[in-house]
C-alpha cells in the first residue's frame, strides 16, 4: 500500500517538475524569438532609412542634370532666335537696297519715257512738213508734165505690162517643160525603184495537185470496192481524183482552190489514218472543214505579220485568209494583194507619205473578192462596204473603190494603190487569161444548178464535162430529181455556151440511222 502510494507521488512530482521545465524552455525559446525579431526589425529600418537617403539623392542629381539640359536647350534656342533675327534684319536690309534700286530705274525710265515723248512730237512735226512738201513737189511736177499722179502711174505700169507680157509667157512655158519633163523622170525612177526593191517570184495557180501516196496498193483502197470509195470522196469534195499509171500518186482536179485543198488534206489524213471507208471519208471530211477555218485565219494573221499591220478586225483577217484560196487570171490573190502592199508602201517612203497606211488600203484593196462569188455586186463595191463596215479610215476606203477608175481618188494613198494594183497585174507571167475564163465558165455552169430550189450542192467535175447536182432529199422525191436534171440541162443549152457536152447527173441518197444504247 505505502509502495503504490509512493510510485503515485513519484509521478505526479515527475510531472510537474517536467512541466516546469517545458514552461521555463518555452520562455527562454520566446524571449530568444523576441529579441531576433527585434534585430530583424532594427536592420530593415536602417536598410530603408539608407535606401530613402539613396532615392533622394538620386532624385536631386536627375533633377540637376534636367536642369542643366534645359538651361543648355535654352541657350540653343536663343541663339537660334538671335540668328534668325540676324538673318531678317540682313534680309530687310537688301529689300531697301532692291527698293531703292527699283525707285531709281522707275525714275531713269519716266525720264527716258519723257524724252521719247519729246523727240516722238519732233519726228511728227518733221514728217508733217515733209508730206506738206513732199506734195507741193508733187503739184509742181503734174503742173509741168501734163499728167496727174494717178495718170503718170497708170501709163508707166501699162509699159511695163506690155513689155513682162512676153517674157512672163516665155518664162511660164519654160518652167512648165521642165517640171513635165522632171515630174516623168522623177515618176520614172520611183516606180523602177520601188520595182527594184520589191521582186517577188511570179508562179500562176495551177487547176491540178498531186497527192503523195506510200505505195501502189493504196491506190486500191482509195478506189475501193466497185469504186465506193472514191465516188464518196468525190461528191463530198466536188474534186476529180484522176489515178493513173503514175507510181505513187493521185491527181486532185479542180478549178477551186479551197476544194482542192480540203481534199487533198482529206485524203492525206485518210492514207495515214488507213481506215478508207464512205463513212470515214465523211467524218474526215467534216474535221478538214472545221481545221481549214482555223488554217484561214493563220494565213491572214500571216500576212499581217509580213507587213508589220496590227490592230484589224478579226472579220477581215478571215476574209484576207480566204483571198489564198481565191485566184484573179490565174495570180493567187492573196499573194497578189501582199505585192500591191509592199509596192505601195515602198512608194509611199519615196514621196514621203504615211507607209503603214499605203500597205494596209494596199493589202485590203481586193478584199471584196473574198465573198464576190458569194454575195451580189463587183469586188470593188464589196470590198469598200466591208472596210465601211469595220472601222476602216476614208483613205483606205478611197483607195478600194478607185483602184479600178470607178470613183476619183481623193488623196495620194489610193494613187499608189492603184499604180501597184496596175504594176503587179502586168507583169509578165503574173497573169493567164484563158485560165480565168476557164474559172468563169465552170462559176457559171455551177451557178446554174444552184439557182433550183431543193439543191444541196453542186460540182463541176471533168473539166466542166460533168456537172454533179447533190438534192436534198426530203425535199426532192426519185421522180422529182429526174426532172431537175431535164430543166437542169435545158437551162445550160439556153444560157451557156460550152465545147462538146456537159453531163448533168443529180444524185439523190437517203440514209435512215439509228442508235444503239
Amino acid at each position: 500500500m505505502n509502495g503504490t502510494i509512493f510510485s503515485i507521488l513519484l509521478v505526479l512530482i515527475g510531472l510537474f517538475v517536467g512541466i516546469t521545465i517545458m514552461l521555463v524552455l518555452n520562455q527562454i525559446k520566446l524571449f530568444f524569438s523576441t529579441k531576433k525579431a527585434n534585430l530583424i526589425v532594427d536592420d530593415a529600418k536602417k536598410e530603408a532609412d539608407k535606401l530613402k537617403r539613396d532615392s533622394i539623392l538620386e532624385a536631386k542629381e536627375e533633377v540637376h542634370k534636367l536642369r542643366i539640359e534645359t538651361e543648355k536647350e535654352i541657350k540653343e534656342k536663343k541663339q537660334e532666335i538671335k540668328d534668325s533675327e540676324a538673318r531678317l534684319l540682313s534680309r530687310e536690309e537688301s529689300m531697301d537696297r532692291r527698293d531703292q534700286i527699283l525707285q531709281n530705274r522707275e525714275q531713269m525710265l519716266e525720264s527716258k519715257e519723257d524724252n521719247l515723248l519729246k523727240e516722238q512730237k519732233e519726228i511728227q512735226k518733221q514728217q508733217v512738213e515733209l508730206e506738206e512738201t513732199k506734195d507741193k513737189q508733187i503739184k509742181l511736177l503734174e503742173k509741168i508734165a501734163g499728167y496727174s499722179k494717178k495718170e503718170a502711174r497708170n501709163l508707166i505700169m501699162k509699159k511695163v505690162e506690155d513689155m513682162m507680157d512676153m517674157e512672163i509667157a516665155s518664162y511660164i512655158k519654160e518652167r512648165e517643160m521642165t517640171a513635165k519633163i522632171e515630174a516623168d523622170k522623177k515618176a520614172k525612177e520611183l516606180l523602177v525603184s520601188s520595182m527594184q526593191r520589191y521582186s517577188a517570184n511570179v508562179a500562176g495557180e495551177q487547176t491540178v495537185t498531186v497527192a503523195q501516196l506510200p505505195n501502189d496498193e493504196m491506190k486500191g483502197r482509195i478506189i475501193g470496192r466497185e469504186g465506193r470509195n472514191i465516188r464518196t470522196i468525190e461528191a463530198v469534195t466536188g474534186v476529180d481524183l484522176i489515178i493513173d499509171d503514175t507510181p505513187e500518186a493521185i491527181v486532185l482536179s479542180s478549178f477551186d482552190p479551197y476544194r482542192r485543198e480540203i481534199a487533198r488534206e482529206t485524203l492525206e489524213t485518210l492514207i495515214k489514218d488507213g481506215r478508207i471507208h464512205p463513212g470515214r471519208i465523211e467524218e474526215v471530211y467534216d474535221k478538214t472543214v472545221e481545221e481549214m477555218n482555223n488554217k484561214i485565219l493563220e494565213y491572214g494573221n500571216s500576212a499581217l505579220f509580213e507587213l508589220g499591220i496590227s490592230k484589224m478586225d478579226s472579220h477581215i483577217v478571215e476574209l484576207l485568209g480566204k483571198l489564198k484560196y481565191r485566184t484573179s487570171y490565174g495570180q493567187n490573190v492573196l499573194n497578189h494583194s501582199l505585192e500591191v502592199a509592199n509596192l505601195a508602201g515602198l512608194m509611199a517612203a519615196e514621196i514621203g507619205e504615211n507607209v503603214s497606211l499605203a500597205k494596209r488600203a494596199g493589202l485590203l484593196h481586193d478584199i471584196g473578192k473574198a465573198i464576190d462569188h458569194e454575195v451580189e455586186g463587183t469586188h470593188v463595191e464589196l470590198g469598200g462596204n466591208i472596210a465601211r463596215k469595220y472601222g476602216e479610215s476614208e483613205e483606205v476606203i478611197n483607195a478600194i473603190a478607185s483602184h479600178h477608175g470607178d470613183t476619183e481618188p481623193t488623196n495620194i494613198i489610193s494613187v499608189l494603190v492603184a499604180i501597184a494594183d496596175t504594176l503587179s497585174a502586168s507583169r509578165p507571167g503574173a497573169r493567164n487569161d484563158s485560165l480565168e475564163n476557164y474559172i468563169q465558165r465552170l462559176t457559171d455552169l455551177e451557178n446554174v444548178a444552184k439557182e433550183i430550189p431543193g439543191v444541196e450542192k453542186v460540182f463541176a467535175m471533168q473539166a466542166g464535162r460533168e456537172l454533179r447536182v447533190i438534192v436534198k432529199p426530203d425535199e426532192v422525191d426519185d421522180l422529182t430529181s429526174v426532172k431537175m436534171a431535164h430543166e437542169i440541162k435545158n437551162k445550160i443549152e439556153n444560157t451557156l455556151q460550152y465545147p462538146g457536152t456537159i453531163k448533168v447527173v443529180v444524185i439523190r441518197e437517203t440514209r435512215a440511222t439509228e442508235e444503239a444504247k
